[in-house]
């Protein structure tokens, strides 16, 4: 794989948007945060291989120690906790994001539904994963009840947060390819 500079440039903003997104969070049991919307925005407008090299980047950021993550966390603690699965599944949802993005086109309800089915997997790998770290420490958990803690509560605003980024994937994706940016 061959990258210009200037798609590595694109991967280092991407990762720092991402991790500004992050910062912007609520906390809870999973923190409520923009992070699925910049993986999604990222994902459409870069591409599935700098869209997943920028997940990538910013989970070894994470792995490093460096606090990209929400709460300003960073870390393999902080990786290997309960959450740290959701953050490893943005790596599928870009994958799945970019691959569509690439392949299929930038048409906006193939761009929904990639990033719709990259989520769902988030999702179901970080659920498992909370699932067994959780039971781990000692209190064992049932998947369904993880789903109603950490997947239910974010549906609404995932779905607002990818109608988000299916429309400024709409905008700018356009204007970085007219002007010979992508």
């Amino acid at each position: 794989m061959r990258f210009r500079t200037r798609d590595l440039a694109y991967v280092a903003m991407g990762a720092a948007f991402l991790t500004l997104c992050s910062w912007i969070s609520i906390p809870m049991l999973v923190p409520f945060t923009l992070q699925t919307f910049a993986v999604c925005l990222i994902a459409a407008v870069l591409g599935w291989k700098s869209g997943t090299l920028t997940v990538g980047v910013y989970i070894l950021l994470a792995l490093a120690g460096v606090p990209v993550l929400s709460g300003f966390r960073g870390g393999i603690a902080a990786l290997a906790g309960p959450t740290g699965g959701y953050v490893i599944g943005f790596f599928f949802t870009a994958l799945i994001t970019g691959l569509a993005a690439e392949r299929l086109g930038r048409d906006w309800r193939i761009l929904a539904s990639a990033m719709i089915v990259g989520l769902l997997i988030c999702y179901a790998f970080g659920t498992v994963w909370f699932v067994t770290v959780y039971s781990r420490g000692g209190d064992p958990m049932s998947f369904g009840s993880a789903l109603m803690m950490c997947v239910v509560p974010y549906l609404i605003p995932d779905a607002a947060k990818i109608a988000l980024a299916v429309f400024l994937t709409g905008r700018l994706y356009p204007l970085l390819k007219r002007n010979n940016r992508i």
